[in-house]
């Protein structure tokens, strides 16, 4: 595996190792001594699997309380997956990251605690799995607008497309108002 820091250091693009042949591939998707190795020590507590159609946005999702580490990836389809932190003491708070996951890269991402997190599904539908550090707490889950102008994030959208949101997606506070760590 290759471990390789986006333009926020923290939250870490993995590339795993691919061994495909005629009948298909096989790569590891876990490995606790090589992230430990890495830098990336973590014990995760649930395992999630959403399927959403082209051009739904999730996100910007995260816990005030219970902040789960997200080891995330496409395994189905074509997402763009974002990273913003949201530590106030941070030298990148309100700094975005964005990377292209899909069942074709393999790739992963790595996004820490601290971390809003969202993705836009540019295929058909696309498979999301994603590992987390922590349970589900709905009592503290919080979201930021997707469009938020402060954070100014380039989704890849077309011109005339509108994303497929959640009613809690559509309401979502604005950078400026969220909670954040800190």
């Amino acid at each position: 595996m290759q471990f390789e820091p986006t333009a926020i250091p923290d939250v870490v693009l993995v590339r795993p190792r691919v061994f495909g042949d005629p009948r298909g591939f096989f790569l590891e998707s876990w490995e606790e001594r090589k992230f430990a190795a890495a830098g990336l020590a973590m014990k995760f507590v649930q395992d999630n699997h959403s399927r959403s159609a082209r051009h739904t946005l999730r996100g910007l999702h995260y816990q005030i309380e219970q902040a789960q580490g997200k080891l995330v990836r496409c395994v189905r389809g074509t997402v763009f997956d974002v990273a913003v932190d949201i530590r106030r003491a941070s030298p990148t708070f309100g700094r975005w990251v964005g990377v292209t996951l899909s069942e074709d890269n393999h790739q992963m991402l790595w996004v820490p605690p601290g971390f809003a997190h969202g993705f836009l599904v540019l295929s058909e539908f696309a498979d999301f799995i994603y590992r987390v550090t922590d349970f589900w707490a709905p009592q503290h889950e919080r979201a930021i607008a997707w469009n938020d102008p402060d954070l100014a994030i380039a989704w890849p959208l077309p011109p005339d497309a509108q994303p497929l949101l959640s009613a809690k997606d559509m309401t979502a506070a604005s950078f400026r108002q969220a909670e954040t760590y800190a």
